[in-house]
């Protein structure tokens, strides 16, 4: 990789020039009456680069901002949006929000959060930074050469990739700064940064198409181009002559890439706009036992380069480390102030989503946990949308590998996998310490005892 030099960094002043205004709006929402009031303002600039079969295809440059001002009129509540930062504009801004809370009901939910939940070490202004803060001052030209040594490295990996779909580069940064009328003010800075690079191994029929990224928010962090153009083409050409499998009951074991996607279907379920709306399978769950009893997720908000780190919310909250579930028990829901009073209960600092969850591991490795399961399905894709929040229900189209005496034994794809979440929960097995670190849930691997796996035929 090219030496990575770091930008010249003006964002505080910038992160101050947006604070100036966030004041300034809130300032003039109370002149206008509004008994509350709430401003977001954010910038982000970024590069990005798509690169295919040697020819670059697209080189993008963007730099975007916006204005989100709400104010409350009593529980009557209006929200406008602006991009543009003269002052006539941020003036008709407060007054579209201003008029649309007029026509508006009374919503005994609205309003902010409470007062005293406030980050109150951050109310002066001071930024909320957790090591994620490493803009890169890479121009175009140095971007495209990264993409496309990605891509060649692999292309040269093996004769079989017959063609690409292409490699990309971005990198981008953000600032942010929340301000409301019970006086917090919190800034924020972030950047992120990405290789990745998706290869075509086979001919004609025969094709399979696979692909590998790597993401972080300090460029250091990247795997190597060379290392993920091998691993995007390794992933390609393994999955070349598949089969399917007899239709059954077996252990499937989710790659930590895709195992993720099962905690993000349990922090769905136990969201406060799902609860309220009783459109959520784990309705009134709290406090029962969904897992087994090793199983362990806490959220860490603070964490040293946390891809979701911070210490306040979307509402200024404060945020804090808390399990959410302890020994196979669902400690608590995932609320904002809103969803938190329609229930009944309080915030748990969680508007605009959770910081950095931790599942325990209880197991090795992906290939000690595969050499563990003896036969059955590895799963490391998976297609479709059919998961029911309200009943649980499960059914995803699945590509991966069959494991026979604890190996690998052969590419399958063309199969679903099925089962009910509650059950697949309670089903899970083993946890592996084989993180992906592309995710703010930080999970291993996890195996699921038994699912359903519709392939061809009876079980064997």
């Amino acid at each position: 990789m090219n030496v990575i030099a770091p930008a010249t960094d003006d964002s505080k002043a910038r992160l101050d020039r947006l604070a100036g205004i966030a004041e300034r709006l809130l300032e003039r929402c109370q002149a206008r009456g509004a008994s509350q009031a709430e401003v977001s303002c954010s910038e982000e600039t970024g590069l990005n680069v798509n690169v295919r079969m040697g020819e670059v295809e697209t080189v993008e440059a963007t730099r975007d901002r916006g204005i989100a001002v709400t104010v409350y009129f009593g529980q009557r509540k209006g929200s406008a949006s602006t991009a543009d930062l003269r002052e006539e504009s941020l003036d008709a801004t407060v007054e579209q929000a201003c008029a649309i809370a007029c026509h508006t009901e009374d919503d005994e939910a609205a309003g902010l959060a409470d007062r005293e939940l406030m980050a109150t070490a951050l109310s002066d202004g001071r930024l909320s930074e957790f090591d994620g803060w490493h803009p890169w001052a890479i121009e175009a030209d140095q971007a495209i050469d990264l993409a496309l040594a990605c891509e060649t490295a692999g292309r040269d990996m093996d004769p079989r990739i017959a063609n690409s779909d292409g490699a990309s580069f971005g990198s981008g940064s953000s600032l942010s700064v929340y301000a409301n009328s019970h006086g917090f003010l919190g800034r924020e800075r972030g950047t992120n940064h990405s290789i990745g690079c998706a290869l075509i191994a086979g001919r004609g029929d025969a094709m399979q198409r696979d692909g590998w990224y790597s993401y972080a928010l300090a460029a250091e962090d990247l795997e190597s181009v060379g290392a993920i153009g091998r691993r995007a083409a390794e992933r390609a050409v393994s999955r070349l002559a598949p089969r399917q499998v007899p239709t059954g009951d077996y252990p499937v074991l989710f790659a930590a890439e895709v195992a993720r996607s099962l905690v993000g279907h349990l922090v769905g379920a136990v969201s406060g706009g799902a609860l309220y709306r009783k459109a959520s399978f784990l309705v009134d769950s709290a406090g029962s036992k969904l897992f087994p009893d090793w199983f362990a997720i806490d959220e860490l908000p603070f964490l040293a380069r946390g891809l979701r780190s911070s210490a306040f919310d979307a509402e200024g909250v404060a945020t804090r480390e808390a399990p959410l579930v302890k020994e196979g028990v669902l400690q608590r829901y995932v609320l904002g102030s809103y969803s938190a009073r329609k229930l009944g209960l309080q915030t748990t600092g969680n508007a605009g989503g959770v910081h950095n969850l931790q599942v325990a591991a209880n197991a090795g490795d992906l290939d000690s946990m595969v050499r563990g399961m003896g036969r059955g399905l590895l799963v490391t894709e998976l297609m479709g949308q059919g998961v029911n929040t309200v009943t649980g229900d499960y059914s995803r189209g699945a590509a991966g590998f069959w494991i026979e005496n604890g190996a690998i034994a052969y590419p399958v794809d063309g199969i679903t996998i099925a089962g009910n979440l509650r059950g697949m929960f309670s089903a899970i097995e083993a946890v592996g310490t084989d993180v992906d670190p592309r995710s703010h849930i930080r999970t291993g691997s996890i195996l699921v005892g038994r699912m359903i796996v519709a392939g061809e035929g009876d079980a064997a």
